[in-house]
């Protein structure tokens, strides 16, 4: 394990530095949803603070936070709405994937972009009858007998594209997949806001197309063959993490509602006359279960982030191991049976502590749970729970597992990424 890299800035500066957006963002949050009124003014003001560029080196323009101090931001954020984490999901994974490349020309060119307040979304996932990928990079020979690329396809579950400058998406050149980046505004680009779940609403997960788009080759991310498709990376893990920091943030927020909501009322189902409810020992135990969930996950999130951490310090120090990817996968899969339970426990048990009056449209508590739920159906939990099982019983890692299956489909040929994390 490396020593130790101390964060370029504090925590009491990031505190100060988003805090009031943060305030803003959570004042706001009911009416986008009663409205389904579109995040764009809260991204734009957490682009204004430098949000994105908090994992960018200092030496760079960034803010050179640690992966510990982003995940506590998330988890204000989630609690602010939680929405905002999922909108800038796919950005800090391209960035993640930066910090990660060895080539520093490419490094530099990005991550510049990102200082200058750029966001990117994804085009990763399709919905098909298959998890192939259908996109295609093709090279194309421009009017002036100039060589280039072209992407055509559809991509759906682009979470934050909606909002983006780029999207990062993967596509297939024949036997090879391609991570590229593409503007959201260039000729041939399509996105449209057409995700209909019914928690997350204002992410942007919709529907990406590409109609002859054209592709500098400076913007091909990453070239990969078939059996390169899973290699050893902490980004799963992160990923994951992006969805249980969010969750956290929601438990905040049920605790914070629910303690605004007890100590309002006056009167309290089974009590005559007036009374006060947050005096009542039921009510009092049910904050108290509040407060509970809410510090065990967000505690979670955080032991799972300094583990990433960790990593992340051995690989730029070029002592990584597949050991250490393995246990930040498994970590973070670990939290997650955990964290999803505690969390949809505290967005039901909210509605304990006010009866029917806490159902008001006005209030919009369900939320709470509609997006929570809406999260932890993202990444399935009996699947990782099957993959925690094997490992401990057959020592079979979770990326070995990925490449058996890999390995068994290879006669289908196109087998599509196994997420965000194989696309940057």
């Amino acid at each position: 394990m490396s020593a130790a890299i101390s964060p370029a800035v504090t925590d009491e500066d990031l505190n100060q530095r988003f805090a009031e957006v943060f305030a803003r963002i959570a004042d706001t949050a009911v009416a986008r949803e009663q409205q389904r009124e579109l995040a764009h003014d809260a991204v734009t003001w957490l682009r204004e603070a430098g949000f994105g560029a908090l994992r960018v080196p200092a030496s760079q323009g960034g803010l050179g936070a640690s992966l510990p101090q982003l995940f506590r931001l998330l988890i204000a954020l989630g609690e602010a709405d939680s929405n905002l984490p999922q909108i800038v999901r796919a950005h800090f994974g391209f960035v993640e994937g930066r910090l990660s490349s060895r080539d520093a020309d490419s490094q530099d060119y990005w991550l510049g972009k990102v200082v200058d307040g750029q966001l990117w979304g994804a085009a990763m996932a399709e919905r098909s009858d298959t998890t192939r990928n259908s996109v295609t990079l093709s090279a194309v020979e421009s009017q002036k007998g100039e060589a280039g690329w072209q992407l055509d396809g559809e991509k759906y579950y682009c979470t934050g594209t909606l909002y983006a400058n780029w999207i990062a998406a993967v596509a297939l050149d024949g036997d090879d997949f391609v991570s590229v980046a593409v503007p959201t505004d260039a000729p041939g680009v399509t996105v449209e806001d057409d995700w209909d779940g019914f928690g997350q609403r204002l992410t942007g997960s919709g529907t990406t197309r590409f109609k002859a788009v054209k592709v500098p080759a400076q913007h091909i991310v990453r070239r990969f063959k078939k059996d390169e498709l899973r290699a050893e990376s902490y980004l799963t893990a992160f990923y994951q993490l992006f969805h249980l920091a969010t969750l956290a943030g929601i438990a905040n927020a049920v605790l914070r509602d629910a303690t605004e909501f007890v100590q309002g009322r006056t009167r309290a189902f089974g009590v005559p006359g007036q009374s006060s409810p947050k005096d009542d020992p039921l009510v009092q135990r049910v904050i108290g279960r509040l407060s509970s969930l809410a510090y065990a996950a967000r505690t979670q999130v955080l032991a799972v982030a300094q583990v990433l951490q960790d990593v992340h310090e051995a690989e730029q120090g070029g002592t990584a191991t597949e050991q250490q990817y393995t246990e930040a996968e498994i970590r973070a899969y670990q939290a997650q049976q955990i964290v999803l339970e505690q969390v949809l426990e505290a967005t039901t048990l909210l509605f304990e502590v006010g009866g029917a009056s806490a159902t008001s449209e006005a209030r919009r508590f369900d939320r709470h749970w509609r997006n929570a739920r809406t999260l932890a159906s993202h990444n399935p939990v009996i699947y990782r729970e099957r993959a925690l099982g094997n490992y401990y019983l057959n020592n079979i890692s979770p990326n070995a597992a990925w490449r058996q299956l890999q390995a068994a489909d290879a006669e289908k040929q196109g087998s599509g990424a196994r997420d965000e994390a194989s696309a940057v």
